[in-house]
């Protein structure tokens, strides 16, 4: 499968992107600060690509997960490229009796074989997940 994308210079360090057909997304510096960095996105794209696979495999186990966040934390080396080293993720899913084991579950097949993003890293990537019962 491929995939393509375009980015388009507007000025400064801003540019637009846009994957295939889909919705334009500004990119900038951290100093223009109109859009996220290029970087950020990297940790954005990660955290969707596992958000997507754990609430696909928490549905197939009927779970009753009412709300979902995942929050999540990079570091940088400080050398150039300034790759990330070490990533942590937080999955937080609220719902009526979530069985942690299920959630285990979910964010170790999402880590092991279903995200693509995150196995495209070389970063030490690290997760936790927090269950609010309502």
């Amino acid at each position: 499968m491929t995939l393509k994308a375009q980015l388009k210079w507007t000025d400064g360090m801003q540019f637009i992107a846009r994957a295939g057909n889909g919705p334009a997304v500004v990119l900038d510096s951290s100093e223009g600060n109109s859009g996220p960095s290029p970087m950020e996105m990297v940790l954005i794209g990660v955290a969707g690509c596992s958000a997507i696979d754990v609430i696909m495999i928490m549905e197939k186990k009927r779970a009753q997960v009412t709300d979902f966040q995942v929050n999540i934390t990079g570091e940088r080396a400080s050398e150039y490229p300034k790759r990330y080293t070490d990533i942590y993720i937080e999955f937080v899913l609220h719902g009526k009796g979530i069985k942690p084991k299920a959630v285990e579950q979910a964010i170790q097949l999402s880590e092991t074989k279903y995200c693509g993003a995150m196995a495209s890293l070389n970063a030490d990537v690290k997760t936790a997940y927090r269950i609010v019962d309502e």
